[in-house]
């Protein structure tokens, strides 16, 4: 079972977060290998946090050491094998980890790319989730399998290619 627990501040448009932070993990975690956490008993928790830029350049600063705002960042729990981690769960639960988003970052680039914010931020909780799992985009290889992923789990909630504009993709 999937929960997503929002925490929403001031300033992100009036959009149902809850509904779409929800639809945006769960569509990302059945487009890999852990689609059966979805039925499981065990309960997968996943927080994503509708923050400022101001807030998402401190995290990145003190976090990944780059003094600026990006427009999501994960905070991964499980830093081991996710499926070994969830067999040895003695409450039933497991803590995923952390989406956080930057609303100013968030809105420019929707902006840019001519999307709705809610379109863009679905993109960036699908992208976020997809690290939480242990996908990462530091090689040509991780990064294609990782765009993969995420267009096949956009398309199948009627979301266009994120990545569409880039060449070879």
């Amino acid at each position: 079972m999937i929960e997503v627990a929002v925490l929403h501040e001031e300033g992100w448009p009036g959009i149902d977060w809850e509904f779409l932070a929800q639809r945006a993990v769960a569509t990302a975690i059945a487009h890999s290998p852990y689609a059966a956490f979805a039925a499981d008993q065990t309960l997968y928790e996943v927080a994503v946090k509708l923050t400022s830029d101001e807030e998402v350049h401190s995290l990145n600063r003190a976090y990944r050491d780059k003094d600026k705002p990006t427009n999501v960042l994960s905070f991964p729990m499980v830093q081991d094998d996710l499926l070994q981690a969830t067999a040895n769960t003695d409450d039933g639960e497991v803590l995923l980890g952390d989406i956080v988003l930057a609303e100013g970052v968030c809105v420019a680039e929707a902006a840019e790319k001519g999307i709705s914010v809610a379109d863009h931020a679905t993109h960036l909780i699908v992208h976020g989730t997809f690290h939480l799992l242990g996908y990462d985009h530091m090689d040509d290889n991780e990064a294609e399998a990782m765009e993969a992923l995420e267009i096949a789990a956009l398309l199948s909630i009627g979301l266009a290619d994120p990545y569409g504009d880039r060449e070879g993709v």
